[in-house]
């Protein structure tokens, strides 16, 4: 792989506040993928825009964006239409599967559950594991490196997402352990994390995530962020 090529800077953002992030009980009638943004969702997502414009210096920018409705309109609040050619919708980035119409009570016993059992094994019924997650990122991290390889290819990448898709492609990029992935807090809504190209090729975070379990990184995994 010729490593000139790979972007200056590939960021990754969650969608903005959902209507399901203030009241669970909309997954009882609304399929998760259908939930949409609030108005201030759309209001965050602008305000992202902004600063991921100023990040991007105006250039191109390549898109991947989860098919999951909230995350497509924060990839249109984030007025960023004139930086963008094709915005690719990526199933590979939706969110982590939990249920169909969801019963709110047994996801709640359920996140109980995932809280003793462990978030990254933990399999939601009728839904994934954080490992499955973590196995079609890895699928996906494949093809976006065949795309660095195009001559065509911008130097800023975008990816629309969720919290645990977005811990989970950087706990797959840097090689973090899953003892170190447990310990993370999913960012906040259109809050982004940015991996920025090092002089050497290789990447770091813009900043590290929050953790809410005590835990000492390894070296290895210090190393990932600025």
């Amino acid at each position: 792989m010729d490593l000139s090529r790979r972007p200056l800077r590939i960021a990754l953002i969650r969608h903005g506040e959902s209507s399901a992030n203030l009241d669970k009980r909309v997954y009882e009638t609304t399929p998760d993928h259908a939930v949409p943004l609030t108005a201030y969702g759309h209001e965050q997502a602008a305000e992202a825009g902004k600063k991921l414009r100023e990040l991007f210096e105006g250039e191109p920018v390549r898109v991947y964006v989860s098919p999951y409705l909230r995350a497509l309109q924060t990839l249109e609040s984030l007025g960023l239409d004139d930086l963008i050619g094709i915005a690719r919708e990526e199933p590979r980035l939706r969110e982590q599967d939990w249920a169909n119409f969801q019963d709110t009570e047994d996801i709640v016993r359920q996140e109980a559950l995932r809280n003793s059992y462990g978030h990254f094994f933990y399999r939601f019924t009728h839904g994934e594991s954080g490992s499955d997650v973590y196995d079609r990122v890895s699928s996906f991290l494949e093809t976006m490196h065949r795309d660095f390889e195009t001559p065509d290819s911008p130097r800023n990448v975008l990816l629309v997402s969720h919290g645990l898709t977005m811990r989970l492609f950087c706990m797959r990029w840097f090689h973090w352990s899953v003892r170190f992935f447990e310990t993370l807090r999913n960012p906040g809504n259109a809050e982004t994390r940015v991996l920025l190209r090092q002089p050497d090729y290789r990447y770091k975070l813009d900043r590290p995530f929050e953790q809410w379990t005590q835990y000492e990184p390894t070296e290895r995994e210090r190393s990932a962020w600025l």
